[in-house]
Parts: structure tokens; C-alpha cells; sequence
């Protein structure tokens, strides 16, 4: 297939990615936190804001254990970290981080979330041997389309079309905003009636990529005819084209509606697989496969790079550089236009490796600053990122750090073996799993809900699981300790992977002092406190 333009194409469909030139970016060699970090304070100094000073050691350490390995630091990694003088600690951190198994089971949960919210299917299985073996995202934004289920690299990677097939207006909707950062769902009744950008023609034109697949039985194919047709607002019936967001028409070979004798034989033919658990025939042109090859060959407005580097700059700063992250059009245009158009020209010129972006941003100083806001002046808007952003857990990272504080802290010092250490965690983030399931996964306007809260207050699961008396948990610790000021002192490091404050100290030892006929009961419930607390629930 080629592509020709359309006879209506967009002048400015993402004027945000025409209106800065290569030669006005910063040289491509430029690390890429040294240049998120240009782009972020020279806009920060043209706006005259200063930005929140730099996370303490346990801040910046516990934000950046739940962003790369999707868990809290026990007390001893935190004690050490903190304790710790040397000047690339950070640096070390991040490698040891992103080195561990753990790093790869984290970001497959993270991209299994986004991409299949709203399904009742998982890439869990092929997100983990992907981000093993560190696959660019070119590649899995290709498996995931037109992926063979008989290839092992690919096997699973189809679902994500499989378990849409059946809606073909979800299928389009969400493969528009997940891989192009572009909802055109708007645009599917009338032309957007807020941005001109996207008319039906977008709409449909996205579709038609899609209207020929099909499912037989555990398999799909293509069919190599059939076009879609709209109504317009006018009520005129149109034929759609088959058309990338950039507004170029694919011309493709001419495909006859065959007639109905043909159309029984196929049909019986696709029965046939179906009993025989078979896949059908291979199309000889296949309209996805030639959306990939399109969103591959976009250099213009460069929707693939740019949506991505947008989507794990949203999830790692809690707000896109285009946001919402699926709005990506020239009357939403980024807060830092260079820098999404720096990143996306790295993104592309690194081979659309995953692993380098998320280093950049967790190295960055902008990343590192605190989300507390002390400062007298007026908190400065959002989208400057002069402060960090406090983001809720996602349902795994909540479950996995609520089993890991309420461990016995023992289990994890620093004479216990290395591989004894892993095996423990392990076991606790496959529990923290299973817990985490009971939670909701956060939107753009989370609030904790009433279930959550009914369940952290009553559920007998929540006792038995985080606050037994059996050797293995954080209440059994503390109730072999006598003093109150270490009871304290280690709750508090063992939940918040921090020194407690003095006020702290003064609450939670009065706590315990007035409740010295049962002491037990007391520490239960200083555990059960620190738990389901704010400062656990959320990343900051």
C-alpha cells in the first residue's frame, strides 16, 4: 500500500509538532535528564517560579522503589540508603532498581493496566517476556496489532485486538488513544464540535482499518473486502477512506463484494475452522498491518513517539506533558512543546527503547523534588512540574507495600542472605497481588472509596493477612519490644521507610503509654493506623 494525501489533509492536525524545528532542540547527544531538566527550568525561569527544593533521601528513595519495582523499601534498604555518603547513590540506585527482575514484573503491570483497562483480558504473560528481554516499542506496538499467535516472541500479544474484536468502535477508540494519544470517539456523530481536527472522516477512516477482521472461534482473521460507510451530520451517506490521523488516504487494491453464493461458502468454510479450533486465512492485504507500517512512516507529526513518551511521563510525573494524554491535538498543545519533541526524536533515535526513557525522567532534578509546598508564594499551576505530584498506588503497589510493611522487619536486616531477602519479597509482592486485586485501579480524579474504606476498617482479611500475632508480622516485632520510643521507631520506619518525627514520637508513645494494660491490642492498632493512613495510600 501507499499513501496518498487527502484531498482534505490537516494543515495543522498536531501543529505543536510542526512548530518546533529540529536545529531549536538541544543536541541530540544531550543525556536525556540534562535535557529534561533544561526544557522544565527554563520555562520555570520565564514564568519566575522556583521550584519545591529536592526530595529528602527517604522520599526521593520510596518514590523511586514504587515507580521502578512497584513496591515501598523495607526499613533496612531505607536506613541505608539514607545513611549512605556517596555522591551517585542516586545513580546506583536507579541500575541496581532497573536490573532486578522486579523492575520487569513492575512495568508489565503498568502497561498491562493501561492497555487493557476496560477488558476482561491481560498481556501480562507477553508484557513480561517483552520487557525481559527489553523489546523496543515499535516492536510491541506491532505484536500487539498484528502479532502471530504461533510465534512465541508474539504469543499473547494479539489479545489486545482480540479482546476488543467484538466492539470495533472500542477497538478503534482505544488503539487512537493508547498508541497516538488522539480520542476520536468525539468525532464518530459529527466532526468534533471543539477541535478541528478530527472530523468523521477521522473517525471512520480509523475504523476501516479495523472493519475486516473477525473472529473464528479462539482466532481472527481478515477479510479482503468490505467498506464502511457513515451518515454526516447533513444526513449524506459517505464511503470512509482508508485514513491515518495525519489525514493521508492509503490506496489500496480494489476488493469486490463477492456474491451471496461466495459469501455461503466462507461462511461454512469459517464453521468448519471453528469446529477444527483452526486460525482462517492468511489476508493477502491486511488493513492492519498497514496501520502499523503508516504509524511507523509518520516523520511529520510523529504520533507513536510522542504518545508514548507522553503516557510514561504522565505515569512517572502524575500529569502528561500533554494532558489528558489522550487530547494530543493543536488546541491542546504540551506544556513544553521542545521537550515532548526532544524526547520524541530520542525516543526514535534510540530505537523506541522503553528502559532509557524511564531512566532519563527518574534521574532528572524535576523528577527528585519534593511534593510538599512550603513556600509562601501562591503553589505554582500543574502543568510547570515545580512540585511533585502526589499520585495514588495503583492496586498492586498499595497490596504489595501494605504486606511488605506489616512484615516482621527481621526478615529483612542486613545479615539475612541476599537470595533469602528475594524469595521473602517475592512471596509478599505475589500476596500484595492477590490483596491489591480488592482495590480499584485510580483514575484522573481518584478518591478512595467507600468500599476501600469498609474494607480496611472490618474486613476480617485485612486482620488476618496484615496485623497477626505469629511471628511473621510487624505487630508480633513489636510486641517482644518493651520501650515504647523503639516500638515506634521501628512502626514507623517498617510502614513510611523513615525516621519518625518528634511529634510522632510524642503521639505514638503517649498512645501506647495510656493503653499500657493492653499492650497488645495497643500495638495492633498503631500498625493498623500507619497502614491505612494517607502517607501509605499514596506516592509523593
Amino acid at each position: 500500500m501507499r499513501c496518498l494525501p487527502s484531498c482534505f489533509a490537516l494543515t495543522c492536525v498536531f501543529a505543536l509538532s510542526t512548530s518546533v524545528q529540529a536545529a531549536e532542540l538541544l543536541a541530540p547527544e544531550t543525556p536525556v535528564e540534562q535535557a529534561i531538566d533544561h526544557y522544565l527550568d527554563a520555562k520555570l525561569a520565564a514564568a519566575g517560579v522556583s521550584p519545591a527544593p529536592p526530595a529528602d533521601d527517604a522520599n526521593l528513595l520510596r518514590r523511586t522503589m514504587l515507580d521502578l519495582i512497584g513496591r515501598i523499601p523495607t526499613a533496612t534498604e531505607a536506613r541505608a540508603f539514607v545513611a549512605a555518603t556517596e555522591k551517585d547513590k542516586r545513580e546506583q540506585l536507579v541500575e541496581r532498581l532497573m536490573s532486578s527482575p522486579a523492575f520487569v514484573r513492575q512495568q508489565a503491570a503498568e502497561f498491562d493496566a493501561l492497555l487493557m483497562e476496560g477488558t476482561k483480558a491481560s498481556l501480562r504473560d507477553y508484557l513480561l517476556r517483552a520487557f525481559q528481554e527489553s523489546r523496543p516499542w515499535d516492536q510491541m506496538f506491532r505484536d500487539m496489532l498484528v502479532g502471530e499467535p504461533d510465534d512465541k516472541k508474539q504469543q499473547g500479544a494479539i489479545r489486545f485486538v482480540a479482546s476488543r474484536v467484538r466492539d470495533q468502535d472500542k477497538l478503534t477508540a482505544d488503539t487512537s488513544s493508547l498508541f497516538f494519544g488522539v480520542n476520536v470517539s468525539c468525532a464518530k456523530c459529527h466532526d468534533h464540535p471543539l477541535v478541528d481536527d478530527w472530523k468523521q472522516d477521522h473517525y471512520y477512516g480509523m475504523l476501516s482499518f479495523f472493519s475486516r477482521t473477525y473472529e473464528v472461534g479462539e482466532f481472527f482473521g481478515e477479510r479482503e473486502y468490505g467498506q464502511v460507510s457513515f451518515q454526516t451530520v447533513e444526513g449524506a451517506s459517505r464511503e470512509a477512506k482508508l485514513m491515518f490521523l495525519t489525514g493521508e488516504v492509503l490506496d489500496e487494491p480494489s476488493a469486490a463484494e463477492p456474491d451471496e453464493k461466495a459469501k455461503k461458502a466462507e461462511k461454512q468454510l469459517l464453521e468448519e475452522l471453528k469446529k477444527k479450533k483452526e486460525p482462517p486465512p492468511v489476508a493477502t492485504n491486511s488493513r492492519r498491518i498497514a496501520l502499523v507500517e503508516t504509524a511507523l512512516a509518520d516523520e511529520k507529526n510523529e504520533f507513536l513517539p510522542r504518545a508514548i513518551v507522553n503516557h510514561v511521563w504522565n505515569r512517572l510525573l502524575g500529569r502528561g506533558l500533554v494532558h489528558p494524554v489522550d487530547q494530543m491535538h493543536s488546541a491542546n498543545p504540551p506544556s513544553h512543546p521542545e521537550l515532548l519533541a526532544w524526547l520524541a526524536r530520542d525516543m526514535k533515535a534510540h530505537g523506541y527503547d522503553l528502559r532509557r526513557l524511564v531512566r532519563g525522567i527518574v534521574l532528572s532534578e524535576s523528577y527528585g523534588r519534593a511534593s510538599r509546598w512550603d513556600s509562601a508564594a501562591k503553589r505554582p499551576a500543574d502543568d510547570l512540574f515545580a512540585v511533585a505530584q502526589v499520585r495514588p498506588l495503583k492496586p498492586w503497589q498499595y497490596g504489595t507495600s501494605l504486606k511488605l510493611a506489616a512484615a516482621n522487619p527481621d526478615g529483612f536486616s542486613a545479615e539475612s542472605k541476599p537470595a533469602e531477602v528475594e524469595r521473602r519479597l517475592e512471596g509478599l509482592e505475589s500476596g500484595g497481588r492477590s490483596l491489591g486485586s480488592t482495590f480499584e485501579l485510580p483514575t484522573a480524579d481518584f478518591q478512595v472509596s467507600v468500599d476501600e474504606a469498609l474494607l480496611l476498617s472490618n474486613a476480617d482479611r485485612i486482620a488476618q493477612e496484615l496485623l497477626r500475632d505469629d511471628g511473621a508480622t510487624l505487630v508480633s516485632n513489636l510486641n517482644k519490644l518493651d520501650d515504647h520510643r523503639a516500638a515506634a521507631e521501628t512502626a514507623v520506619w517498617s510502614v513510611f521507610s523513615r525516621a519518625p518525627t518528634e511529634d510522632e514520637f510524642k503521639s505514638l508513645t503517649e498512645y501506647l503509654a495510656q493503653r499500657a494494660d493492653r499492650p497488645k491490642e495497643a500495638r495492633k492498632q498503631l500498625v493498623w493506623a500507619l497502614l491505612t493512613s494517607s502517607e501509605c495510600r499514596f506516592n509523593y
